[in-house]
């Protein structure tokens, strides 16, 4: 079986933005979210993987597709692009965070 590297959507430790408050009902993310986590079956990724007794976890195919079908939603179709905006979106959350641990 693949080992996949964990994530929780409602952590706050690294980042003081918990990411399940931000899905929204009645948004497309919200339904993107529940969509790839609950009603498709994703298990045709996980074969591919050897990692099971040794190598380090892999990133789960579930956040990856999000971020792919995310980003095609928004008209982004180059990978280069998409690296591009996740590294301004993570850069911009750490001055939030930061931003926002100061004014406490």
């Amino acid at each position: 079986m693949a080992r996949f590297k964990h994530y929780d959507y409602n952590q706050t430790l690294m980042v003081v933005i918990n990411y399940q408050d931000q899905l929204q009902p009645g948004t497309f993310e919200h339904a993107l979210h529940y969509l790839v986590s609950e009603k498709l079956d994703l298990s045709a990724f996980h074969q591919p993987y050897k990692n099971d007794s040794e190598g380090r976890p892999a990133y789960d195919p579930a956040i990856l597709l999000k971020i792919i079908l995310f980003a095609y939603s928004k008209g982004i179709t180059s990978s280069r692009e998409v690296q591009w905006q996740l590294y301004y979106l993570v850069r911009n959350v750490e001055k939030l965070a930061k931003y926002r641990h100061l004014s406490q």
